[in-house]
């Protein structure tokens, strides 16, 4: 294993030497298993991707746990939070608009093409272009030569030779080199260029893990994944594979693990919060993870809107009694939100102007959704809409329960069968609900959990959020190169958030995981996500 290092020169870069992350548990002691086997086949959970592997389309979890496997990029980060080279040799940062990218020789991807620059820029300057219409199009608009309304290259990508490449950016972005290792800066082989949807339907990574050939995915099924014997980054396999399983439901994920029919299952469900202590004996963790839950209003339902749908989103905010939902449902393995981002990274705060908003407050909120009916009179039914396959009846029965007591409205949960369909309809701006949302973040630095949901335009702003004010805050937070100065601006734009509520925060979630006797060195990183590739299996 190679090991190289991120060189930092000339900035600051927020999020990196500062991270307030969770310690990861682990399992390092044997359990009877007789000794790893390199070949053995790890199964875990998973759901069906909403779209073809590609990376630059691929914005939820289910999609990206089977990408960060198959691919590499320029760096990964740890369990920890801590940043990893990967394919990089060298990233440094030159000035704030400017970085220099050095990779490793001899990293190839599965079908035996080098990995140069040229991979890196074709790919991110497709995921960039206007007409490709990408979900994480997003991620590009601080390269020089990025736009939204016309196809344009990236014209701050620069090659310098074929292991050598420069970023330049049109604006001050302070942990940009902190987000390479999100799965939309991947690189792509020449193959993906000739058919883009055949290839995501088979992608071709250089990750330490690639599909099992012709079939290895199987639509609403399962995937395969076996070892890429051919990667020698960080992250090598000390397993033969990954068997992703799409479960209907986490209760079955549950029950299959309880038997020995799953090794690793990432989210228990909440049946089995009060039992799985005694149930996995010692096999199971509860800490604190880079995620947030919520759920979203779109902008552009009746009664949503103007100052009308403020009063509103205010009211269902304080109607909901989160304190006793996340006691009775989840049982301490949830802590209700008091911002928009997470504890466990470095900037987290309890204490912004209008917090009050997320406490439960019920004279306050039946006083102002009394305000938004003498404007326009509320009728109907409030709703949330879900995934059924993610354990979230009871929490969505619990919240609408809540905000129906105290506004005296019918509130219900409206399921979807899966986690695909449910994007799929938010994703076309379809829905004519609220509907559940949450954040895994990207990488660890406060602005990921800020600029990719709540600025204009951004590829996960499911609700069509603009706000002029929270724009420029943004703009001005991730230019500023003190991490401290940085993270006191994204709090002044939190405070936006909290007067206008394009999500209405929840709580944040804990890794709640388990993992049966067949395996060991199981651990849980810094964004809930297994470290798949230390697991032993005997």
């Amino acid at each position: 294993m190679k090991r190289n290092r991120i060189a930092l020169a000339g900035i600051a870069m927020a999020g990196i030497g500062s991270l307030a992350l969770a310690g990861c548990a682990t399992n390092d002691a044997g359990n009877g298993s007789g000794g790893a086997d390199a070949t053995a086949i790890v199964s875990t959970n998973g759901n069906e991707p909403q779209n073809p592997l590609i990376p630059t389309n691929t914005n939820e979890v289910g999609g990206g746990k089977i990408l960060d496997s198959i691919f590499s990029g320029l760096i990964s980060y740890a369990g920890d939070g801590s940043v990893v080279n990967e394919v990089a040799e060298e990233i440094t940062v030159d000035s704030p608009t400017e970085l220099t990218v050095k990779l490793r020789e001899g990293v190839t991807f599965t079908d035996g093409e080098e990995v140069t620059a040229d991979n890196f820029i074709k790919a991110w300057n497709y995921g960039a272009l206007a007409s490709n219409t990408q979900l994480s199009s997003y991620f590009f608009e601080d390269i020089e030569g990025f736009s939204y309304d016309e196809d344009s290259e990236l014209t701050g990508l620069e090659q310098i030779d074929d292991y050598t490449f420069t970023i330049k950016l049109n604006k001050p972005a302070s942990d940009f080199a902190l987000r390479l290792g999100y799965s939309a800066y991947y690189p792509l082989p020449d193959v993906a260029f000739d058919d883009m949807e055949a290839f995501g339907e088979n992608p071709i990574g250089n990750g330490p893990y690639m599909l099992d050939g012709e079939g290895a995915w199987q639509h609403d099924t399962q995937i395969d994944l076996v070892k890429n014997d051919d990667y020698d980054g960080p992250r090598e396999a000390a397993n033969g594979g990954l068997k992703i399983v799409f479960y209907a439901s986490q209760d079955g994920a549950y029950q299959d693990l309880l038997a020995g029919n799953l090794d690793i299952l990432d989210q228990l469900p909440d049946a089995a919060f009060g039992t799985y202590e005694e149930e996995l004996q010692g096999r199971s963790v509860n800490q604190p993870a880079a995620i947030f839950q919520s759920f979203t209003i779109p902008e552009y339902l009746e009664h949503f809107e103007g100052e009308e749908g403020i009063l509103r989103r205010q009211a269902l905010s304080m109607a909901i009694n989160r304190a006793e939902i996340t006691e009775v449902i989840f049982q301490g393995t949830r802590t209700p939100a008091s911002d928009f981002t997470s504890p466990v990274i470095d900037g987290w705060s309890e204490s912004l102007e209008g917090g009050e908003v997320l406490d439960y407050n019920p004279e306050k909120a039946a006083e102002l959704w009394a305000e938004a009916d003498a404007i326009s009179p509320w009728s109907g039914t409030f709703a949330i809409a879900y995934n059924a396959d993610g354990g979230h009846q009871a929490w969505v029965d619990a919240v609408a329960n809540s905000i129906a007591g105290t506004l005296d409205i019918d509130a219900v949960g409206e399921p979807f069968p899966d986690f695909a369909g449910l994007r799929k309809d938010v994703t076309a701006r379809t829905m004519t609900t609220a509907f559940r949302t949450g954040w895994q973040a990207d990488y660890p630095g406060l602005y990921n959990f800020l600029g990719p949901l709540y600025a204009t335009n951004a590829g996960s702003n499911d609700g069509d959020y603009s706000s002029e004010e929270f724009d420029s805050l943004l703009a001005q937070g991730i230019s500023e190169t003190d991490p401290d100065a940085a993270n006191q601006i994204f709090a002044q734009a939190q405070e936006v958030l909290l007067k206008d509520l394009p999500v209405t925060p929840l709580w944040y979630s804990n890794v709640t995981g388990g993992w049966a006797d067949t395996v060991d060195n199981v651990e849980f990183g810094w964004n809930s996500v297994p470290l798949y590739y230390n697991v032993t299996k005997g």
